[in-house]
C-alpha cells in the first residue's frame, strides 16, 4: 500500500526531491525540520524523502479518518512538541539511528512567515547533537490546509516539491546557564527556518514573480487600490501593465533608464510594471526634492526619457520640475492611448494576455530593476540601482518572518520614490497577494485615518513623524481594524509608541534599513520585540560591527546579503554603477550607523556617525539630545543640529515647537533618564513647525541653512551672550 499511495503522488502532484541528498547516507542522527502548511505534508515527507524517516504528527492532525488512514502506512509518531515528555521519545529514536522528521512550528501556518517556534525541539537537536537538515515542501499547501480549503484558485494539482537545504548542527552558544542555553538555540533554530523560507521563494525578475502570484490567487483576486473607487485585481493590472508596455517599447530603448515622475497611484505601478516587462529600467525621481535635486538625479543616472502625467503636474504645480529636465523626451500617459492602435489591440487580447510569459522580454535576475535616489542629505543626490534578485530577495526576507496574507489589506501612504514604500507596499503586495491601499500623500494626517477605517485596513505603513500626525487627528475607532503598524526611515519615537498603545491598543513594530539595501535590514516582529529596539537582522544579512572611538556599547555596522544594492549611480560619472565597497571588504555596505546587538541578537540604533559631535572630549549623540527634549517636552517636537561656531568650536542647537522649553527642564529629563548633561542642547531656537521631507524625516539640512541665517545667527548670538536662558522668538 506506502508503494501505491507513493505512486499515486508522484502522479498526481508532480513529486520531486531536490537538493543534496548526502547527509541521508552520512549522518547517523538526523533530525530533518520542515515547514508545515498541509496535513499532506507528513505522507509526502514519510514516502518520499530516502531512508524513510519516522515523523512527528501533532496529535490534532490525525483527527480525520482519511488522515489515520493515510498515516497508517507511514511512520509517524503523534507527539505534542509543547510537551517536554515528548523529547525522550524523539531521542530515543534518534539514538537508535532513525531519521526524524520535525515541524518545529508545532502546527499548520497559512503564510509563509516563520510562526513561533517551539523549544523542545531545539532542545532535541541540542541533545542528540543530531544534523539538523532543512527541508522545504512546496505546493501541499493547496490540499488539505488548514483553512480546510482543497485548492486555492491558481492550478486544482500544483506540483509538489522538497526542498533539501545545507545541513547544519544546534548549539547552545557560549558557556552559561541552562535558560539562556536553550533560549539561544530555540533563536538558532528560529533562524535556520526563516533561512529556510526566505531561500525557498523563487528568485526570478521581478514580472514573472507577479505572474507566478496570479497563477497562486487567480486573475480576479482584487489587489489594488488608491484614492478611486475601483479596487483593481491582479488581472487588471497584468492587462494595464501589458498595454503601457506596448507602445513604450516603441518609444525608447532596450535597458535604457526612464525617468518615473508619478503619484502614488495604481497607474504609476502599472507604468513600473510595464518598463519591468519590457527590460527598461524605471528611475523613480523625488518630485518632492526640488528642481535641483531632479536635474542632479537624472544627470547621474543618464535618463534621457521621463514618463509623466498632464493631469499630475498641473495639480501638484510641478512644471518648474519639467523646465529643470532639458534635453528629456516627455511621455504623457494620457497620450499614449491614442498610440494603442488595432494591431496593439489584438496583440494585447489575442496573445499577450493569454501567454504573458512569451510576451514579456527575458532578463537575468541580476539586470537592474529599479533605480531609487538618495535625499542628497550629504551631497548630489545619488542613484541607488537595485537588481530583480535584490527586491525579491527582501520581499522573501520580509515575509520569512512577517505574517502578511492575501486576508490583510495594507494602508501605504509613503510616495512610491521611498524605497520602503516600492518594496514593501508595492512589491510585496504583487508578489504575496496582500491587499493594497495606495494613498496619495502621508501629509494629509485627517484623510488617512478616515481611509483606513473605511477601507478595512489591517496593516498601516509609516515613519515616526507621520504616525505621530496620525495619531492626533484620528478617532480611536479609526484604527480598530489595524493588526499591525510598521514604522520605517526614521528612529521612532517612544512617545509616539505609547501614544499609539494607550489611544489604539496598538504596538508599533519597528524597522531599519537603507535604500541600499533594499531597503529592509531588521524588523521587529511579535517573536523579536523588545521597547527601543528594531528587531533582529533579517535571514540572510551578514554584518559587522566596527569600534568607533569615543562609543562603548556597538560600533558602526556594515552589512551584506542578497537585497544589497548593485551600486551607486552618481552625478560625477553618469550612468556608471560603482559597486559597493566598504573599509570590511568589497560587496559590503557602511551603512553610518552606530548601533548595538544584545545577546538576544535585538538591534538598537543609537545614530548616524554624522550625527554625533565630539565636545569636551565627549562623543556627544545628537539623537540622544533630542530624546531628552522629548523627555521634558513630549507633546512637541524637537530636532538637534551641530553648530560649528566662528572660533572654531562646536556646539548643540535644538530646535523647539515648546516655546517655554528651557535648559532647566532638559537638565532634569537628562538626570531622570541617567545621561550625562553634555547630552543637553546648549541653545534652544523656538520654531513654529519643523520642516520635513517628503519622506517623513525631519529636513536636517534646512534646519542646518536657518542656523547659518542672519536671523538665527542674532538669536544664537543673544543666547550666548545672556547670563540667563534667552526668551527668543519662535522662528518663522
Amino acid at each position: 500500500m506506502p508503494l501505491l499511495i507513493r505512486l499515486l503522488l508522484r502522479v498526481l502532484f508532480r513529486v520531486r526531491v531536490l537538493g543534496d541528498l548526502a547527509p541521508f547516507g552520512h549522518a547517523d542522527r538526523l533530525l530533518i525540520v520542515a515547514n508545515h502548511h498541509s496535513r499532506l505534508d507528513a505522507v509526502v515527507l514519510a514516502l518520499f524523502l530516502p531512508r524513510h524517516p519516522v515523523v512527528i504528527v501533532p496529535p490534532d492532525e490525525t483527527g480525520s479518518w482519511f488522515m489515520r488512514w493515510l498515516l497508517r502506512h507511514v511512520r509517524h509518531e503523534g507527539l505534542d512538541l509543547n510537551n517536554p515528555l515528548s523529547m525522550k521519545r524523539v531521542l530515543r529514536l534518534l539514538r537508535a539511528g532513525h531519521p526524524v522528521v520535525l515541524f518545529p512550528e508545532g502546527r499548520m501556518v497559512d503564510n509563509g512567515a516563520v510562526m513561533k517556534i517551539y523549544p523542545v525541539p531545539a532542545l532535541i537537536a541540542l541533545k542528540s547533537g543530531a544534523t539538523v537538515l532543512p527541508v522545504h515542501v512546496e505546493g501541499a499547501v493547496q490540499w488539505f490546509s488548514r483553512s480546510g480549503s482543497a485548492s486555492l484558485p491558481g492550478r486544482w494539482l500544483p506540483s509538489i516539491t522538497l526542498r533539501i537545504f545545507s545541513p547544519t548542527r544546534i548549539d547552545g552558544g557560549a558557556a552559561g546557564s541552562a535558560r539562556r542555553r536553550r533560549a539561544f538555540a530555540t533563536r538558532r533554530l528560529a533562524t535556520v527556518m526563516q533561512t529556510m523560507a526566505m531561500q525557498s521563494h523563487a528568485n526570478k525578475p521581478l514580472f514573472e514573480c507577479f505572474l507566478d502570484a496570479i497563477s497562486a490567487h487567480g486573475r480576479k483576486a482584487l489587489l489594488m487600490e488608491d484614492q478611486g473607487d475601483k479596487p483593481y485585481s491582479y488581472g487588471d493590472i497584468l492587462r494595464m501593465s501589458l498595454a503601457l508596455s506596448r507602445p513604450l517599447r516603441r518609444l525608447t530603448a532596450d535597458r535604457e533608464n526612464i525617468g518615473v515622475l508619478l503619484p502614488n497611484v495604481v497607474s504609476a505601478v502599472a507604468v513600473v510594471m510595464a518598463l519591468s516587462a519590457i527590460r527598461r529600467v524605471p528611475a523613480i525621481f523625488n518630485y518632492s526634492a526640488g528642481p535641483l535635486a531632479v536635474e542632479s538625479a537624472r544627470v547621474a543616472a543618464d535618463v534621457r526619457t521621463v514618463i509623466t502625467s498632464h493631469r499630475f503636474i498641473e495639480q501638484a504645480h510641478l512644471q518648474s520640475l519639467l523646465d529643470a529636465l532639458p534635453g528629456c523626451t516627455l511621455i504623457y500617459l494620457e497620450d499614449l492611448r491614442s498610440q494603442f492602435g488595432f494591431a496593439d489591440k489584438l496583440w494585447l487580447l489575442g496573445f499577450a494576455m493569454r501567454m504573458p510569459r512569451l510576451a514579456i522580454a527575458r532578463q537575468s535576475t541580476l539586470d537592474p530593476a529599479v533605480v531609487l535616489f538618495t535625499s542628497g542629505s550629504e551631497d548630489r543626490p545619488k542613484g541607488v540601482v537595485l537588481s530583480h534578485h535584490a527586491i525579491v530577495a527582501n520581499v522573501a526576507q520580509i515575509r520569512a518572518v512577517f505574517d502578511f496574507s492575501p486576508a490583510d489589506k495594507v494602508l501605504n501612504p509613503l510616495p512610491l520614490y521611498h524605497a520602503y514604500s516600492f518594496t514593501a507596499g508595492v512589491m510585496l503586495p504583487l508578489i504575496t497577494g496582500t491587499r493594497v491601499n495606495l494613498f496619495v500623500s502621508p501629509l494629509r494626517y485627517r484623510a488617512i485615518p478616515e481611509v483606513a477605517y473605511k477601507r478595512n485596513c489591517t496593516i498601516l505603513y509609516g515613519t515616526s513623524t507621520f504616525l505621530s500626525f496620525y495619531a492626533r487627528y484620528a478617532n480611536p475607532m479609526d484604527f480598530s481594524r489595524l493588526r499591525h503598524v510598521i514604522s520605517g526611515g526614521e528612529k521612532l519615537s517612544p512617545e509616539v509608541s505609547r501614544v499609539w498603545m494607550e489611544k489604539f491598543g496598538v504596538r508599533i513594530m519597528e524597522g531599519y534599513g537603507s535604500t541600499e539595501c533594499a531597503p529592509v535590514i531588521s524588523l521587529a516582529t511579535p517573536a523579536a520585540y523588545r521597547r527601543g529596539a528594531v528587531g533582529t537582522f533579517l535571514p540572510g544579512v551578514e554584518y559587522r560591527i566596527e569600534p568607533m572611538d569615543g562609543i562603548d556599547d556597538g560600533g558602526v555596522l556594515h552589512v551584506r546579503g542578497p537585497n544589497l544594492m548593485l551600486g551607486y549611480y552618481r552625478y560625477q560619472n553618469p550612468g556608471v554603477i560603482e559597486a559597493p565597497k566598504s573599509s570590511v571588504g568589497e560587496g559590503w555596505y557602511d551603512t553610518g550607523d552606530v548601533v548595538d546587538v544584545d545577546h538576544d541578537g535585538l538591534v538598537s540604533i543609537s545614530g548616524r556617525v554624522k550625527r554625533f559631535a565630539k565636545i569636551a572630549g565627549e562623543m556627544v549623540s545628537l539623537d540622544m539630545i533630542e530624546h531628552v527634549a522629548r523627555e521634558a517636552s513630549p507633546d512637541f517636537h524637537h530636532a538637534a543640529v551641530l553648530n560649528v561656531q566662528d572660533f572654531g568650536g562646536e556646539t548643540t542647537v535644538l530646535f523647539t515647537t515648546d516655546s517655554r522649553l528651557t535648559r532647566g527642564r532638559l537638565l532634569e529629563a537628562a538626570k531622570q533618564l541617567g545621561t550625562h548633561d553634555l547630552s543637553v542642547a546648549r541653545r534652544l531656537v523656538p520654531i513654529r513647525e519643523l520642516p520635513l521631507l517628503a519622506s517623513g524625516k525631519i529636513d536636517y539640512i534646512t534646519l542646518k541653512t536657518l542656523i547659518e541665517g542672519d536671523a538665527v545667527k542674532r538669536l544664537l548670538a543673544t543666547a550666548m551672550l545672556a547670563p540667563q536662558e534667552a526668551d527668543l522668538p519662535p522662528v518663522p
